[in-house]
């Protein structure tokens, strides 16, 4: 489990297909404190250390089933050298939980339609999958790229954010454009009323 608070900007180093995809990041972690097995969510999406290094800097290496390059943006841009990644690590027990249940369990890639500074911060609109744009609320909660937020306005499939400026500058979004793709993890919550109504 995560809470969408991002703790790291990870970069990928290498990206190889051994019948999976194996990915090598860059990390600012601590990698002599990362267990074989741990999961860290890169963009969102969670994934199983499978080795770590520190030379010529601290990474560690995951390995990326089919099915998660499908669902993910990993299939579109097959995270090329250089691609910058928002990382945490798994919530532990006792943290602070500072933003909302996040699995790491991408739902789909949402479209970014546009992106304009609105005040000191920046507001950003998506258009969602068909498929889940039902479970996006006004006020509720949703994370794109591994990043817990909270949810403007909602008008069919596309919605609204705002960003402050140091969600901006603590995370990858300071670089996104229109027409870029993101991942997509609906909240929990949501999905278990949707669940309910649709059950009564």
């Amino acid at each position: 489990m995560f809470t969408g608070i991002v703790t790291d900007i990870g970069e990928v180093l290498e990206v190889e297909r051994r019948g999976d995809l194996r990915a090598r990041i860059a990390t600012g972690y601590d990698v002599a404190g990362i267990a074989i097995g741990a999961s860290i969510a890169c963009d969102g999406v969670c994934l199983t250390v499978i080795a770590t290094g520190t030379e010529p800097r601290a990474w560690f290496d995951v390995e990326i089933s089919a099915e998660t390059v499908a669902r993910t943006t990993i299939g579109r841009t097959a995270w090329a050298p250089g691609t910058r990644l928002n990382l945490e690590r798994a919530l532990k027990v006792g943290d602070e939980l500072g933003g909302h249940i996040v699995s790491g369990h991408v739902d789909g890639v949402a479209e970014v339609l546009t992106v304009a500074p609105e005040g000191d911060s920046t507001r950003i609109r998506f258009r969602a999958p068909a498929d889940l744009a039902r479970f996006v609320a006004p006020k509720g909660s949703v994370a794109l790229n591994g990043t817990s937020l909270t949810v403007n306005e909602v008008s069919g499939a596309e919605f609204g954010v705002n960003l402050i400026p140091h969600t901006t500058e603590a995370t990858t979004w300071s670089a996104v454009r229109a027409g870029d793709a993101v991942n997509i993890e609906i909240d929990t919550m949501a999905r278990y009323v949707a669940r309910l109504q649709e059950a009564g």
